[in-house]
């Protein structure tokens, strides 16, 4: 019956296509999709990995002890400071949990980390932190006798820790780069630059935003197995037996006793034995600060999901057999860096057949005009950067639970590629079901990936509370200053 029929899909708009970009894309799904049997290939070494990562000889995966030595019941009680160093932000907050199961009440304030404190020196870093710490109390707390206070620190650069109030900085990230605090305990110094303004504050655990997930989630859901950030970078992080742990076992803990293991799997297969690199894969390694580093990181990452599209219009563009963008300027186009994950979210959120929205993104941030069939390969391309970044992320989870032989569990996931980059969750799932097998029949995700609670805050404010309650209870493994808890 005429005008009955379905509007065409955009797939179909496919016909409009010129011949050389339509095989442009065909190129692009073939060298971007990552099928279920691979995934599972990659999950598999993945496990292997894992387990390489907690031997005593390592790995590639540092699988670092975090010294934190169970879940939260839920229960815990009492007022415990957070400090939360960032790239761009320092947060203080204080939280209060209170005797309802799950509940918290935090009071934060936010200071803004000078770039110049990013390459002064140790002194001045720790003054500023501090400062920010007394203006907190004392804005709080005015004219009130305070005794010790608690606080757990979320330091989130890699470290190496032999306790929980202790971290030695392995090398500084984010833009950092002071002398004289890279291969030393970062927690003196810390404490001493405290001192010296009176504040009374103990330093009873360091730890990583990852860690601080999967503390902070579990608080508020038991379900909770495994925290995961997905954002500029990507790390996971999960509780193990302490006989699980071949590297800590000159300790003699008991075995089954827990400990939660910050993975920093963003290292995973840097020997490229299993990942499914393309060209465009192995230029951003080559042209990056730390080639043959964190190469899952590089696939799945939100500071490299931008890069990889942009490398790709630019390869297409040069080729002479590909007629894109031309007798444009690409200049803007050709600045390494200069499209971050946010792009290809924007580009995969229009929501109109047109893609105009698209359309002025490109001639706003690039200064070209598409043609629709231009629109049309981008959009494409997004799409399948964005999703084999998500399936990709689903093989870590998946390893760990098949290490620990996990059936059905919670994740706690944050990060900014989690919570913004449309159709993340989704894909991820998709790939989850895809790995383990799920039962056709199965309409629940058995492995539920939801929003994380704040691991940076909460987290380091709980894992205070818990190593507190260590102290109290005898259980000294991995704490250093235990005399100057009580």
């Amino acid at each position: 019956m005429p005008g009955s029929r379905k509007p065409p899909s955009r797939r179909g708009s496919m016909a409009d296509m010129p011949k050389d970009l339509r095989e442009q894309i065909m190129r692009l799904e073939e060298i971007f999709t990552v099928d279920q049997q691979k995934l599972k290939k990659i999950t598999d070494h993945f496990v292997s990995e894992l387990e390489k990562g907690l031997s005593v000889e390592g790995g590639n995966i540092p699988m670092n002890p975090t010294w934190v030595m169970s879940f939260p019941t839920g229960y815990e009680t009492g007022t415990y400071l957070a400090l939360d160093m960032g790239g761009t932000n320092l947060r203080v907050c204080e939280v209060e949990l209170p005797e309802e199961k799950g509940e918290f009440d935090i009071i934060q304030s936010k200071y803004r980390m000078p770039e110049e404190l990013k390459t002064g020196t140790s002194d001045e870093l720790w003054e500023y932190i501090a400062d920010c710490i007394q203006q907190f109390i004392e804005y709080h707390h005015e004219g009130e006798k305070l005794s010790k206070l608690h606080l757990g620190f979320t330091f989130s650069y890699p470290a190496t820790q032999d306790y929980i109030d202790h971290g030695v900085l392995q090398r500084w990230t984010k833009g950092f780069d002071i002398d004289g605090v890279e291969g030393k305990d970062v927690v003196p110094m810390f404490e001493a630059a405290l001192a010296r303004r009176g504040v009374p504050i103990k330093t009873t655990a360091l730890i990583n935003d990852t860690t601080g997930t999967l503390i902070a989630s579990a608080y508020a859901d038991d379900k909770m197995k495994i925290g995961c950030i997905f954002g500029t970078g990507c790390n996971a992080a999960y509780m193990e037996d302490c006989g699980s742990v071949p590297k800590i076992r000159h300790l003699n803990l008991p075995a089954d006793m827990p400990i939660a293991i910050n993975c920093e799997y963003g290292s995973f297969d840097n020997e490229h034995v299993v990942l499914p690199l393309n060209q465009y894969d192995i230029i951003i390694d080559r042209d990056s600060p730390r080639p043959g580093q964190q190469a899952f990181e590089k696939m799945i990452a939100g500071l490299y999901l931008g890069e990889i599209f942009r490398l790709v219009l630019v390869d297409l563009h040069d080729n002479k057999d590909v007629h894109i963008f031309e007798g444009q300027n690409i200049e803007k186009l050709r600045k390494a860096y200069t499209l971050d994950a946010s792009f290809l979210s924007l580009i995969e959120e229009d929501p109109f057949e047109n893609l105009s929205e698209t359309a002025d993104l490109f001639s706003t941030k690039l200064s070209l005009d598409c043609t629709k069939p231009e629109l049309e390969l981008c959009r494409r391309l997004a799409e399948l950067i964005g999703t084999r970044a998500a399936r990709l992320s689903a093989c870590g989870v998946a390893a760990i639970c098949k290490k620990k032989s996990i059936e059905s569990c919670h994740v706690g996931a944050d990060g900014s590629v989690f919570n913004k980059y449309p159709h993340f969750k989704a894909r991820g799932t998709q790939a989850l079901r895809e790995i383990l097998d799920w039962p056709k029949t199965s309409r629940k995700d058995l492995i539920d990936v939801r929003a994380a609670e704040d691991g940076s805050g909460v987290g380091a404010a709980l894992v205070a509370a818990l190593t507190l309650k260590r102290v109290k209870e005898g259980n000294l493994a991995g704490i250093r200053d235990a005399a100057g808890m009580t």
